[in-house]
């Protein structure tokens, strides 16, 4: 049969429609928030609707604020990476505006914090200062992972935030502990997480928050750049160099040297991410090897390659050894001091 470049047309577009909407119903379980998405809605009365959600934010139109620039404002760091995700430091966003952007999505932010052995000692503040600095007037919910579900402290929340306590074993090396990590993570996402919450970040119980973490940190997948290396050339980043190790990043490879202590995004990409830094780990492991930096060395071999959507400057994750240097305007959350010979072992 014969058909008109018209009927030709009208076709070939439905079919690339219903792939997208078949591709997107398969692969795209979870919702997306504010980054845009394509769904099929099938109606009471058995009609197959295709919903298409909009790539752009959605502020109030009677919101009003200090006019954006594009040829001032800082010019002492950069503010965006080679491949144009933006690099967050103070002075780069109006957290006014982006609250006002995403309050009305009722957005969920799940917290996962690993308290395992002597280091439930830094669980108390890390529960307290968040109370006061993180993401605050949204829904959170924080997941404590420990072995210790006794010693848990008892820390008020503010409506909308709760807590839940997840029992793990016991570890003498904390290796190991950080080794399974990101495990306990996909395994959490998989069976609590699904259609609940629409981010998560997972960061380090030894460290407390001091200003402001919220919704200007939101993206796909997002990573912290380590503020011992930010001023470094990535020859002296701390990779793991044995090219045998799936976790292996090359000389002249390599963007930024991130944190293991504090990563996060869509729910949908911190899974993928923990699921590929567990099989890799898991197959390094078969083999007699353990990367450098553990789960932390497998992270940056995942993001050399899966470029992270936003990139978190050290303000995100300082260490209160170091004096600040002076492009930090603000420290937000930092490692607080510790003496390791106390720590570790971690029984």
């Amino acid at each position: 049969m014969q058909l008109s470049n018209g009927k030709t047309l009208t076709l070939i577009l439905l079919s690339a429609l219903l792939l997208g909407v078949l591709y997107c119903y398969i692969s795209q379980s979870y919702r997306v928030v504010s980054l845009g998405s394509v769904w099929e809605e099938i109606t009471a009365d058995g009609r197959s609707e295709v919903h298409i959600e909009s790539h752009h934010l959605v502020a109030p139109d009677s919101l009003q604020y200090k006019q954006p620039s594009i040829v001032s404002g800082r010019t002492d760091v950069v503010a965006v990476t080679p491949w144009l995700a933006p690099v967050v430091w103070e002075g780069t966003f109006n957290p006014v505006l982006l609250d006002s952007i995403y309050k009305p999505q009722n957005i969920s932010i799940a917290v996962t914090v690993f308290a395992v052995g002597k280091y439930v000692m830094f669980l108390k503040d890390f529960l307290e200062t968040a109370e006061q600095h993180f993401f605050i007037g949204f829904n959170v919910h924080v997941y404590v992972f420990t072995d210790q579900p006794t010693k848990v402290p008892q820390v008020k929340m503010a409506a909308g935030r709760q807590l839940t306590v997840c029992s793990v074993p016991s570890s003498k090396r904390w290796q190991e502990i950080s080794a399974r990590r990101m495990e306990l993570i996909q395994t959490l996402i998989e069976e609590k997480l699904q259609n609940r919450n629409d981010f998560i970040f997972c960061l380090d119980v030894d460290s407390k928050f001091h200003g402001r973490w919220g919704t200007e940190s939101l993206s796909g997948l997002v990573a912290v750049i380590h503020p011992g290396y930010y001023r470094d050339d990535r020859s002296r980043f701390p990779y793991e160099r044995r090219p045998e190790s799936r976790a292996y990043v090359g000389p002249g490879q390599g963007d930024f040297y991130y944190c293991g202590g504090a990563f996060g995004g869509l729910l949908q990409e911190v899974h993928q991410l923990a699921k590929t830094c567990r099989s890799n780990f898991e197959a390094d492991a078969k083999e007699g090897i353990e990367a450098a930096w553990q789960e932390e060395s497998h992270l940056n071999r995942y993001m050399w390659i899966n470029k992270p959507s936003k990139v978190l400057s050290p303000e995100y994750l300082w260490q209160d050894f170091k004096p600040r240097n002076p492009e930090v305007y603000i420290v937000r959350f930092s490692g607080v001091v510790k003496n390791y010979a106390e720590i570790r072992p971690n029984v």
